[in-house]
């Protein structure tokens, strides 16, 4: 095969091959699957942005470019050769328009992702972290929306020295900070409502809350709203990388609230033992100077993590 064809090429490529509108995460994936993606030199950490971008300058500067642009959610990109008339074109965007990009199946399911968002917070955040099992919390009472799927918690202990830890308790000063984690598989426009108002409730009684998820859309509309959304509620987006856990990264930070809601924390510590477990463990963490880490989430290496999701 031929190389360093451009990414209008390879997208042109692609388009021709499966002759259906596609976003250009589904370009570059289809890419991957079939190999494609050698013939193109690149050895960026986003190719299918750069793709995106080059596709949206071809179409808005050149009046003979390959592509036109479908205006569906999430936006996908089309040939003008596979539909030559306006009413081929409209037909396009009316049956795009219908259609949601819908979740994929994955192999694995969300409580195998917990630990990487583990590896990522005490790693990259220095936080430790405690799953909250929501199948142990009080049926007659139970709000599927009041707990996180993980509880971190941040330590002064290696930081401060110990008289200051001490004058800052006799003081009733908040030496700690608590974060939540809310983890999904995929965040597309057909889940992300559901689930990013899920972490608005689960983490409102935080310090910091994030959503985390394995794969997240990249479509220019979807990052658009995501990054509002994290902006007007203070949610912070995490994106998990499975195969490589030290290129996961915070794409938006969480605002940071000073006060807990202790109401909301006083309801979740009745409703769940593993919560109210760790708010004990945190208080002897605390108090002895020390944190017993076998009693949080066990940290698995890197090389671990990735092989816990291979078939």
């Amino acid at each position: 095969m031929a190389k360093n064809i451009s990414f209008l090429e390879l997208a042109r490529k692609i388009l021709l091959e499966t002759k259906r509108p596609m976003t250009v995460e589904e370009i570059w994936d289809y890419s991957i699957n079939t190999g494609y993606y050698e013939l193109v030199n690149t050895k960026g950490k986003t190719p299918w942005r750069t793709m995106g971008a080059q596709i949206y300058v071809s179409i808005r500067d050149k009046k003979d470019s390959y592509f036109i642009k479908i205006d569906s959610k999430p936006k996908k990109f089309f040939l003008k050769e596979l539909s030559n008339t306006n009413c081929e074109i409209n037909q396009i965007i009316k049956d795009e328009e219908t259609e949601v990009e819908e979740p994929k199946n994955f192999s694995f399911n969300e409580r195998e992702l917990h630990p990487f968002i583990t590896y990522y917070a005490n790693t990259f955040m220095n936080v430790y972290t405690k799953t909250i099992f929501h199948e142990k919390s009080n049926k007659k009472t139970y709000a599927q929306w009041l707990h996180p799927d993980l509880v971190g918690v941040y330590f002064p202990i290696d930081d401060w020295d110990s008289e200051v830890l001490d004058f800052g308790m006799i003081l009733g000063s908040q030496l700690i900070k608590i974060y939540s984690f809310e983890v999904k598989k995929e965040l597309t426009f057909s889940n992300l409502r559901e689930s990013f108002f899920q972490a608005v409730s689960n983490s409102s009684w935080a310090n910091e809350g994030y959503l985390v998820a394995a794969k997240i859309s990249q479509d220019d509309e979807f990052i658009t709203e995501l990054k509002r959304l994290s902006a007007s509620f203070g949610i912070g987006i995490i994106k998990l990388d499975i195969e490589d856990p030290d290129a996961s990264d915070v794409m938006f930070p969480a605002k940071f609230r000073s006060n807990l809601d202790w109401d909301t924390v006083n309801k979740i510590s009745n409703q769940n033992p593993d919560f109210r477990a760790l708010l004990r463990r945190v208080k002897n963490d605390l108090s002895n100077k020390e944190i017993i880490k076998a009693m949080y989430d066990k940290v698995f290496d890197s090389d671990r993590l990735v092989n816990m999701l291979k078939p």
